[in-house]
């Protein structure tokens, strides 16, 4: 298999699609970066983004991301392309959100981590904003972690369904199904915030 004879040693990695950056990184790490450091500039906001919400503080998520990327680095040269990179990749982040949470449990409780204090976000553009009233951070506390972790891939990174249940370990059919039940105790709770 001649792969590195093939590709062209010279190329532009913000024309490359996913999976010809993965290609090209089997191929030149850990001597040559480019296609690594492409696909961590396209997923690198989304990543703080998700890992943010389920640390609830920009610290924790700053090192969780760190740690992705490392992992992410190290584990290209085995990554077999049997799921997207970016479902690789999500699921790497939330087993390290999961790890560091699980550091942290003792200092403060998730839901807690999640309600963030309008004083402690560091801006808009760091936290999407759910157009209805509040943001999305003030939201995720009225669903249990599980629902919250769900909804947190499916807005702020993005993914479908079948990825998030396999990143979660569940059945598609579970996945949706704990999507909309999080969704209509969203609304409930905002019909009744409404009305007040």
């Amino acid at each position: 298999m001649n792969k590195a004879q093939a590709l062209p040693t010279r190329y532009d990695p913000r024309e490359l699609t996913d999976e010809e950056l993965v290609t090209r990184a089997h191929d030149e790490l850990f001597h040559i970066t480019r296609a690594y450091e492409e696909l961590m500039r396209r997923y690198q906001r989304t990543l703080f983004n998700v890992c943010a919400r389920y640390l609830g503080n920009d610290r924790d998520a700053d090192d969780v991301c760190q740690e992705v990327m490392l992992k992410v680095l190290y584990g290209l040269k085995n990554f077999e392309g049997k799921s997207k990179f970016k479902t690789w990749l999500y699921s790497i982040t939330y087993n390290e959100c999961i790890t560091q949470y699980r550091k942290e449990r003792r200092k403060r409780r998730l839901i807690d981590a999640l309600s963030l204090d309008p004083l402690e976000e560091a801006s808009d553009e760091k936290t999407p904003k759910v157009e209805e009233r509040g943001g999305l951070d003030r939201w995720l506390v009225h669903v249990n972690p599980i629902d919250r972790e769900i909804l947190v891939l499916r807005f702020v990174a993005e993914l479908e369904f079948q990825e998030i249940a396999d990143i979660m370990h569940m059945g598609l059919s579970a996945t949706k199904m704990r999507y909309k039940r999080a969704l209509d105790r969203l609304r409930d709770k905002f019909s009744e915030t409404s009305e007040t």
